[in-house]
């Protein structure tokens, strides 16, 4: 599974199917669905700068983000190596849990 960018009719997007991912386990452990929701969740708490320039259309199947390439490509380069760390996710999760913010997933 890998991050994939995409480029259609000028609308430039990332996408990440989920499920199947190393860190899954660490999200599952954590009392979370490891879907498209939860990763946009994880995406808007760890990088909220990154987020904020950026629209989303994720899916319980596939994480969705839609933006300028630039921003699209700094989002791949932080986020590939979080999908293969359960470690660094039980991280981001814990940091979120203790600041308040609620995942929707």
């Amino acid at each position: 599974m890998t991050i994939k960018l995409h480029d259609f009719d000028g609308e430039h997007s990332l996408t990440l199917d989920v499920g199947g991912l190393a860190a899954d386990v660490a999200v599952a452990e954590a009392g979370h669905e490891p879907n498209g929701y939860f990763w946009e969740g994880l995406v808007r708490f760890a990088w909220p700068d990154i987020a904020e320039l950026l629209d989303f259309d994720s899916e319980a199947g596939v994480f969705c983000a839609v933006g300028i390439p630039s921003d699209l490509a700094q989002l791949k380069t932080v986020l590939e190596p979080v999908i293969t760390s359960p470690d660094a996710v039980r991280d981001i999760i814990a940091r979120a849990e203790t600041s308040g913010f609620e995942f929707d997933d």
